[in-house]
C-alpha cells in the first residue's frame, strides 16, 4: 500500500514542490491512475463550502472604559449580545435579530459590518460595583478598536444535510426557505462532493487541531460541532478563528424570509493524501452522498421520509415524487465552494498554508437525540371540535345561512364530492351575499384558499397560524385533507384560561 507522511508533504510545500488538486478533481484522478497511482501523484486534495451556519457567533472584548463598567445587558446596532462572559467580554450571536429591524437585521449584520470596515454604535448598560460604579455606556467602534475578536463557532461545516419539501397546503417559512405548498419546490444545502466531512468521513485526518481556511482566515477545528452524529453521517464540526484576519467575500449575512437572519460562511479543509484509504475517500462523487427528502409540511420533531435522493440528482435541477417532477435549488453557494477549494489550494502552492497535526481525533460516537420534555403541551385533536358541518359548493346561499344560524360555528368548511377540503365560507361571507341578493351558490363567494391544521400539530402552532393571517377559525383535516373537525380562537382562549387556573 502507498503511503506518505504528513512531514513529508508540509517539506514539500515548503520547497514548492507540493501537488495540490481540488476534491471535484479528485475522483476522476483515481478514476484513471488507481488509488496508489492517486498516492503517488498528488499530496492534497482542497475540500470546500460556503451555505448558512446559524450556528456561529464571535467574542469581543471591548477594553475597559472609564469608568469603568461591568455589562449586564449590551447591544450593538440594536442586537443584544450576551454580557455574562465577564466585565467587557461580549458573545454576539450570528441569529439574533435587531430589536429596531426585526430578523432583516441581526447578529450577523453586525459580524459582516465589521469585517467590511465599518463602525458599530454600543450600548450597554453596566450593574453598579465599587469597582464598576458605571451604570450606562454609549460608544462607537470598529473592529480595529476592539482587544479581541474571536469567531467560535458550535455547529459548522454538516457532512450532509437533508432536503426539504412542503406536502401541505401553506407555504412555509423555515431555516431550508420558503417551501411552496403541495410539493411546490425542494430546497437542500452543502457543497456535496466538495464538503470537507464528505471526503473525511472516518476522521483520517480531520481532528481537533486540524488547520482550516475559515471565512477567508486560517481557522482550527476545536472539537466536535453540537448535534454531532457520525453514526448516522451527520458529523458537524466545532470551529475557530481570528475575526480581524477575515474577509467579507467570505462572511456575508442574509436574512430567510419570515424565519431569521443567518451567517454564510466558507470553511475549506485541506486533506492529506497519505494512503490509500484517504484516496478512496477524496474520490467520493455527488451520487455517492445520499440524504432523505424530509416532508416539512409535518411541523413536528419527526418529520416523514419522502424518499432517499444524492447530491447528483439533487443538482440535476428535479425531483421525481408520485410521478411529478418537483424543481430543486440549493440554499448554498458550490460556485462559492470551488472558489474556497481553489484559494485554499493556491495557498498551499505558494508556501502559504501549512497542514497541522491532530492533538486529537474527533469523536467515532455523538450525540443528536431529542429534548428532554418534562412538561407536554396539548395537540390541535386535544381541544378541536370533532362535531363540525361540511357543505358542497353548489348548496345555496340561503341553505348555507340556515345551517350557521342553526349550528355553533361561524365558519363552514367546503367539500369535494370525495370529502376533501376545497374551501371555507364565513357567516360575514353569507351576510354580504344575502345583502345584495346577487349571488345564488356559496362556489361564487367561498374563500379558497384555506389555512387548516391535523390533529397531531401542537396547539401553539395553530395558535400561531390563526394570529399570523388574522383568522379565528381553521378546518382540522387528516392525511387525506378530509375535515375531521374545527378549531377555534375560543378553544385555544379557554384551554389557555384552564392552563392558568389550575
Amino acid at each position: 500500500m502507498q503511503e506518505k507522511s504528513l512531514s513529508e508533504i508540509n517539506n514539500r510545500i515548503r520547497e514548492g514542490s507540493v501537488r495540490v488538486v481540488t476534491a471535484e478533481q479528485m475522483p476522476y484522478i483515481v478514476a484513471e491512475l488507481g488509488l496508489a497511482g492517486a498516492v503517488r501523484e498528488v499530496d492534497v486534495v482542497t475540500t470546500g463550502t460556503f451555505g448558512a451556519m446559524c450556528s456561529s457567533g464571535v467574542f469581543l472584548n471591548l477594553g475597559h472604559s472609564d469608568p469603568p463598567i461591568k455589562i449586564a445587558k449590551a447591544w450593538l446596532n440594536k442586537v443584544e449580545a450576551y454580557g455574562g462572559v465577564a466585565a467587557v467580554d461580549l458573545f454576539l450571536g450570528a441569529t439574533q435579530p435587531s430589536e429596531d429591524k426585526g430578523i432583516e437585521y441581526g447578529g450577523s449584520h453586525v459580524i459582516e459590518d465589521l469585517v467590511a470596515g465599518k463602525q458599530i454604535d454600543v450600548e450597554a448598560e453596566g450593574v453598579g460595583t465599587d469597582c464598576y460604579p458605571q451604570l450606562e455606556l454609549e460608544t462607537t467602534i470598529g473592529l480595529e478598536d476592539l482587544n479581541q475578536a474571536t469567531m467560535v463557532n458550535p455547529r459548522n461545516a454538516y457532512q450532509r444535510y437533508n432536503a426539504a419539501t412542503n406536502s401541505s397546503e401553506r407555504t412555509l417559512h423555515t431555516y431550508m426557505g420558503t417551501l411552496l405548498p403541495r410539493y411546490g419546490n425542494i430546497h437542500y444545502s452543502g457543497a456535496g462532493v466538495l464538503s470537507p466531512l464528505s471526503n473525511d468521513p472516518n476522521f483520517d485526518y480531520i481532528g481537533i487541531g486540524t488547520r482550516i481556511f475559515l471565512g477567508g482566515a486560517k481557522g482550527y477545528v476545536i472539537g466536535s460541532g453540537t448535534q454531532h452524529d457520525p453514526q448516522k453521517g451527520f458529523s458537524t464540526l466545532m470551529v475557530t478563528g481570528d475575526l480581524k484576519e477575515m474577509n467579507d467575500r467570505y462572511l456575508r449575512a442574509a436574512t430567510f424570509h419570515r424565519y431569521g437572519p443567518s451567517l454564510y460562511l466558507g470553511i475549506g479543509i485541506p486533506i492529506p493524501i497519505l494512503n490509500e484509504r484517504i484516496a478512496r475517500n477524496t474520490a467520493v462523487r455527488d451520487r455517492d452522498i445520499q440524504v432523505s427528502l424530509v416532508d416539512y409540511g409535518v411541523l413536528r420533531r419527526g418529520r416523514p421520509i419522502i424518499k432517499a435522493v444524492s447530491y447528483q440528482d439533487l443538482k440535476s435541477g428535479f425531483i421525481e415524487v408520485g410521478g411529478k417532477e418537483i424543481s430543486t435549488s440549493s440554499l448554498s453557494s458550490y460556485y462559492m465552494a470551488l472558489v474556497i477549494a481553489d484559494v485554499l489550494k493556491m495557498s498551499i502552492e505558494r508556501g502559504e498554508f501549512y497542514l497541522t497535526q491532530p492533538v486529537e481525533p474527533l469523536s467515532h460516537l455523538g450525540s443528536a437525540k431529542s429534548m428532554k420534555q418534562t412538561k407536554e403541551f396539548p395537540n390541535v385533536g386535544d381541544v378541536m371540535s370533532r362535531d363540525v358541518i361540511v357543505v358542497r359548493d353548489d348548496i345555496q346561499v340561503h341553505e348555507a345561512a340556515r345551517i350557521i344560524v342553526n349550528g355553533s360555528f361561524d365558519h363552514l368548511p367546503v367539500v369535494s364530492e370525495d370529502g376533501r377540503l376545497m374551501g371555507i365560507i364565513t357567516a360575514w361571507d353569507i351576510s354580504k351575499a344575502v345583502a345584495s341578493d346577487e349571488v345564488s351558490r356559496i362556489s361564487a363567494i367561498m374563500t379558497r384558499r384555506v389555512y387548516s391544521t391535523r390533529p397531531d400539530e401542537p396547539i401553539v402552532l395553530a395558535a400561531r397560524t390563526l394570529d399570523t393571517h388574522g383568522i379565528s377559525a381553521m378546518p382540522v383535516v387528516d392525511n387525506d385533507n378530509r375535515v375531521i373537525g374545527m378549531i377555534t380562537s375560543d378553544h385555544i382562549s379557554g384551554l389557555l384560561a384552564r392552563r392558568r387556573w389550575t
